[in-house]
């Protein structure tokens, strides 16, 4: 399968792109999951980025293969799924913030012990708790089982806004959701 365009997605655009590209796209994991509705970007050449001082042993997924997953634990405490864009090498990947719940909702709401269902996966340690994405997905391509992408629908209006949770490049506008959508992390001013 040829990973550069997954799901209309083309993988080796920059991050900014692809992360406005997949608002909408749902996105599986062993059949549990939800239409992608918030996301962040970051690039190598971004001081925001993990990728920004070179490859580590830490990010070293990020400068992968193209529609692969760089996963990382944020804070100590949660995990984050990223994909991975651009020419391997490179280093830039987009955050997956906050999906709308669409299968498996009660399998979510077990692995969350939750019930609300706006809330069940409104940012990326929520999202990875309720999909179970952990370090194990680090470097697994998206073409591949345990993951399915759908296209996203045409015609969705998309919002952008300052990238959250950074200390540096603050006022970036490479963070995405769908207008409108109660399942994002946190609403667009």
């Amino acid at each position: 399968m040829n990973t550069a365009n997954l799901a209309g997605i083309d993988f080796y655009a920059p991050s900014e792109i692809v992360a406005r590209q997949l608002i909408g796209v749902v996105v599986l994991v062993d059949g549990v999951g939800g239409r992608i509705v918030e996301t962040e970007a970051y690039d190598r050449e971004d001081p925001a980025s993990h990728a920004f001082s070179g490859p580590t042993e830490r990010n070293m997924a990020m400068f992968g293969p193209p529609a692969h997953c760089y996963v990382y634990r944020s804070y100590g405490i949660h995990w984050c799924l990223n994909f991975v864009c651009r020419e391997e090498g490179h280093g830039a990947g987009v955050l997956i913030r906050a999906i709308e719940p669409l299968a498996g909702i009660d399998v979510m709401r077990a692995r969350r012990d939750a019930e609300d269902i706006a809330s069940l996966c409104s940012g990326p340690g929520k999202l990875c708790q309720a999909l179970e994405v952990t370090r194990d997905f680090n470097g697994r391509s998206l073409a591949q089982p345990p993951f399915v992408l759908e296209a996203a629908p045409a015609g969705l209006e998309i919002v952008s806004g300052p990238r959250i949770g950074i200390s540096k490049a603050m006022d970036v506008p490479w963070r995405f959701g769908l207008a409108g959508s109660r399942f994002v992390s946190r609403p667009f001013r």
